[in-house]
């Protein structure tokens, strides 16, 4: 294909998955109510604590709960459209990748894809006993105005940090098939894997959540010796297959 005939097939793949787009949020749209009861279900556990209606979500300029609204939109309209434009993005390098690396993409999206909803899943659960959490640390006297925008912004952050932290894994042994990384030269990270998740999780959930601290940390350690293990084994099928076909120098 020319120039051209790309620019006009990446066009006509980008308007499929903005249609996506538009159309998964006019759903999300639809759906955003039940959407806010759920994320702001802490704020009302807060409330009853108190036993007053001072703790609430407060919407501070005259659009702030329409933008709520968008914003909510767009991020599960973005979920609920991946597969469209996932599939658009694939068909439009699809046709550039040799068998081999087709292979590699898929089995890399089919790793990546479920870690990531994981994460996501993990942080909504997270999400409200770290709001409750940090909530316990307002003085007597004092109230909690959850202003719109920052309560959002918190809780999608949140979700998608944890959500990227579950898919690192993958890139790992992405670059092991690369060639990039032995699974030896992986393994022999394992000290300081542990004090990255350690201090990604200490950095992810409040400072006072120990629990959920250690529970972050414990499975993203989990999934670092899972990604070295999977290394190990490519890497013990490759030298075996070197070694059938005589690649590998006889030993001395």
């Amino acid at each position: 294909m020319s120039l051209g005939a790309h620019l006009v097939e990446l066009r006509k793949r980008l308007m499929y998955a903005a249609l996506a787009l538009v159309v998964g949020m006019v759903v999300a749209f639809i759906v955003a109510d039940p959407v806010i009861h759920f994320i702001t279900e802490p704020i009302r556990i807060i409330t009853e604590k108190r036993g007053d209606d001072f703790s609430a979500l407060n919407f501070g300029t005259v659009t702030a709960a329409f933008d709520m609204r968008m914003r909510i939109a767009f991020s599960i309209g973005l979920f609920i459209s991946a597969p469209v434009w996932l599939w658009q993005i694939w068909a439009f390098i699809m046709p550039g990748l040799t068998r081999k690396e087709i292979r590699y993409t898929i089995g890399f999206v089919v790793a990546a894809v479920p870690l990531f909803f994981a994460g996501c899943y993990l942080g909504v659960m997270i999400m409200p006993h770290v709001i409750e959490l940090m909530w316990s640390f307002t003085p007597d006297g004092a109230t909690n105005f959850y202003y719109a925008q920052e309560y959002y912004d918190f809780v999608f952050k949140l979700m998608i940090v944890i959500g990227v932290s579950f898919v690192l894994p993958v890139f790992l042994v992405a670059l092991n098939l690369a060639g990039v990384m032995s699974g030896r030269a992986i393994l022999k990270g394992w000290r300081i894997a542990i004090i990255i998740a350690t201090v990604f999780a200490a950095l992810a959930t409040p400072a006072a959540d120990v629990v959920s601290m250690l529970m972050l940390a414990g499975i993203l350690i989990v999934l670092f010796f899972a990604a070295a293990g999977l290394s190990l084994i490519f890497d013990r099928r490759k030298r075996k297959r070197d070694e059938a076909t005589g690649l590998l120098p006889d030993p001395v």
